[in-house]
């Protein structure tokens, strides 16, 4: 993985106990964050509005709770 990738798309370790589906749920929790940081910013920069930074993370958010209902 280049510098660049590390920086744009920043993985941490996963210290839980160790099942596939913990692993893929931490993966995607952490995929959640990093693109929640962007809509942040992107709001807080006055590319998106308010509203449209809300839908967004919602939508994420269906997606996190999605993937977890599948992964049990």
């Amino acid at each position: 993985m280049s510098n660049a990738t590390k920086c744009l798309f920043p993985q941490s370790r996963y210290y839980g106990t160790f099942t596939p589906e913990n692993l893929m749920f931490n993966a995607n929790l952490q995929e959640f964050s990093h693109r929640v940081s962007i809509i942040c910013s992107l709001e807080t920069g006055g590319k998106i509005s308010s509203q449209e930074a809300y839908l967004q993370i919602a939508e994420l958010w269906n997606q996190l709770e999605q993937s977890k209902r599948n992964l049990l």
